[in-house]
């Protein structure tokens, strides 16, 4: 069963003949509401379905905590407007709409527009709630009149989840409602008497100013939270509301508050269910918990740039509340997209287990049908053809795969934004003249192989079969290997990266024969054809490069002195240490430091990155698809702001700089070296 089948089996055990449930979400609009938030939502929306599911009527209802206190001014408001520290106190509601391009009436409008308009991408349904006017409209009357009476019971329940003691004489001074100054707008008031029938009470603020206030007829008041959001669960009757980790903990927010409920306004607290945070995982590194208060965040609208809203669905209703997981900015989003594919086609084809079921139940959108073109091919291709439409259904025509926009456009503009965005350097353009530089470094049976590479495809006669038969028969043919030649791989290997090099730049790329049949031939042949010696233009391009490198290159010195050998030690000292043979899959700059790249490597069982202060010695392009040797034991150690999961083997001499030790490519990732 479902975890949130499982949730909505115990709320109707709980209350077997309520009439309607009620599942409860709320943010506070600090600022734009980031897709950790939308966990809240998300789970509270799946446990509402699966109500329905079963034959229930639920509502999702959500509550906008517009008249909380702004706390501090998000960087990405504090750009276009610095003068916003000074709202610092009033109420969302109260602070001007800093964007002026916007027609919000306030900030809180503003952050909550933005977060709504999105919202509906997913098909969610909501009725919301604004407390703001919840508060000002006197709702909440009776609720502030009972905790101003039971006041010292609440200070009593909140002092026994505290772990310091209470001093002397806060019990007396303690109420659990704060007013809000008519002259300043801020909450920095403080009261300094109540009545006997706790209606009535004056105040001063820190602004200066005095005054009364009668809680009958003056509403411009808010609870504190451990107080308000128990008295919402009252008003509303809520069945269940999630909350953060942080909520969750033994004496946090929902002990405390539902200690409250019970107690003070009679009310069995709504089931709760905490729910870890989301991380990114980006070029530079994994983040952790995300605030919308920073600035620095992705929001729903952002990730639907990138994310299919079902898929961005299936991956909060595929993990547990309690578990941890990243958004992806990396390749990593697409081995979601493939792994959703498969779960998808599994319950469209009637396979999947009734748990597959219920996770793709639970992130459909109504009203919208899925075309799974695989986003790693539209990937692929996309950027070789500059994501002409036209043109990419031609490609998909050749592969035998004839796939219209209509089916694919859905995720083209993701792909493209994913690529140009995100990960530039996976980018696939053919270069716009031969490459000498890497023809020139070509043995003589390597450049047969292009050469007859080249007659076959300028002959034309051949299929999509027949082409992939001859890419491998090409480097057997040359060399004169038989199929029980070990080398013959490796030749075979060597000779698509050859390939790859003289049209992309690149060691690595889509798959090759699909490459070369899917686009046209008349684009990329001439960049195969060495048969005529080098033109002009070619001659200036290479001086350009040439003094491009010279610009680069690295002074070296005098050989350091030898150094002694070092103390000896055990065999079993020595044998502590786990040298490993990893493959560089990715090899990135990182944001501000001069010296030091990010490598992603494969070391035989799963990616890991290591931080190596090798930039000055190589480019990114010299380091991807080769081996190297990995201290794989080490403890993780953050370096410019990259945690580094061990240490490649190197060595560094004044006389050469920091030179790696590349391992040859027919040894597997993951070989011990011993």
């Amino acid at each position: 069963m479902h975890w949130a089948e499982q949730i909505a089996q115990r709320i109707i055990d709980r209350d077997p003949n309520k009439e309607e449930y009620v599942c409860a979400a709320g943010i506070s609009p600090s600022g734009s509401i980031h897709i950790g938030n939308f966990r809240d939502i998300a789970t509270s929306y799946f446990v509402a379905k699966s109500l329905r599911k079963m034959g229930k009527k639920a509502k999702l209802l959500f509550s906008w905590d517009e008249f909380d206190r702004l706390r501090k001014v998000p960087v990405n408001v504090a750009r276009v407007n610095d003068d916003m520290e000074k709202y610092i106190g009033c109420p969302y509601v109260d602070v001007p709409n800093p964007f002026p391009e916007s027609d919000a009436k306030n900030y809180a409008e503003y952050f909550e527009n933005e977060f709504e308009n999105s919202l509906k991408k997913f098909g969610i349904q909501m009725e919301f709630r604004h407390q703001a006017e919840m508060y000002r409209s006197g709702k909440y009357k009776d609720y502030i009149l009972l905790a101003l009476k039971k006041r010292g019971e609440i200070f009593d329940i909140i002092d026994s989840h505290r772990t310091q003691e209470a001093q002397e004489g806060e019990r007396e001074a303690y109420y659990p409602v704060s007013i809000y100054c008519p002259k300043c707008g801020k909450d920095t008031t403080k009261i300094d008497s109540l009545s006997d029938d706790c209606t009535k009470a004056t105040y001063s603020c820190k602004c200066g100013h005095t005054g009364s206030f009668d809680f009958n007829k003056d509403f411009n008041c808010k609870l504190a939270w451990k107080i308000d959001w128990p008295m919402r669960w009252c008003y509303e009757g809520v069945d269940f509301e999630p909350g953060g980790k942080d909520h969750a903990s033994i004496n946090g927010s929902y002990d405390t508050s539902k200690h409250i409920s019970k107690q003070i306004f009679g009310y069995e607290a709504p089931i709760f269910q905490g729910y870890e945070f989301i991380g990114i995982s980006d070029n530079n590194t994994t983040t952790g918990k995300m605030s919308g208060s920073t600035g620095l965040n992705l929001t729903p609208e952002t990730l639907l740039k990138l994310y299919q809203p079902e898929v961005l669905l299936w991956l909060y209703s595929r993990n547990e509340p309690l578990k941890a997981f990243n958004f992806c900015l990396d390749d990593g989003i697409l081995r979601q997209y493939f792994e959703f594919d498969k779960m998808y086609n599994d319950y469209k084809n009637g396979t999947a287990n009734e748990l597959t079921k219920s996770i793709m139940e639970l992130a459909s959108v109504e009203g919208r049908n899925l075309d799974l073109v695989p986003m790693s091919l539209i990937v692929q291709l996309g950027s070789v053809v500059n994501f002409n439409l036209k043109m990419l259904e031609v490609v998909f025509e050749k592969l035998g795969t004839p796939f219209k926009y209509e089916e694919f456009k859905d995720r083209l503009e993701r792909a493209k934004f994913w690529l140009e965005k995100c990960s530039p350097q996976d980018m696939n353009k053919l270069r716009k003249g031969r490459n000498w530089q890497v023809y020139d470094t070509l043995s003589d049976m390597e450049k047969e192989e292009i050469s007859q590479l080249y007659d076959f495809l300028k002959k034309g006669d051949y299929d999509l079969a027949g082409l992939q038969t001859e890419l491998y028969a090409i480097p057997k043919r040359v060399r004169n290997l038989t199929l029980e030649d070990k080398e013959l791989k490796t030749c075979q290997g060597a000779f698509f990266k050859n390939v790859y090099k003289l049209l992309i730049d690149k060691e690595r790329g889509p798959r090759l024969y699909l490459f070369l049949y899917a686009i046209n031939k008349n684009d990329y042949l001439s960049l195969l054809d060495f048969s005529y010696p080098k033109t002009k233009e070619e001659e200036e391009s290479e001086k350009v490069v040439e003094e491009v490198v010279e610009e680069t290159k690295v002074e070296y010195g005098e050989p350091d002195p030898v150094a002694d050998i070092k103390d000896e030690v055990e065999l079993s000292d020595f044998e502590k240490i786990d040298l490993r043979v990893c493959k560089i899959l990715k090899c990135q700059e990182i944001r501000k430091s001069h010296n030091c790249y990010k490598l992603t490597l494969f070391d035989g069982k799963d990616e890991r990155v290591i931080v190596s202060s090798i930039k000055h010695y190589y480019k990114p392009e010299q380091l991807v698809g080769k081996k190297i040797i990995v201290v794989a034991n080490l403890k993780p150690v953050r370096i410019t702001g990259v945690t580094s999961n061990g240490m490649l083997v190197a060595a560094t001499n004044n006389a050469c700089g920091s030179q790696v030790i590349f391992v040859d490519d027919i040894v597997p990732e993951g070989t011990q070296i011993k």
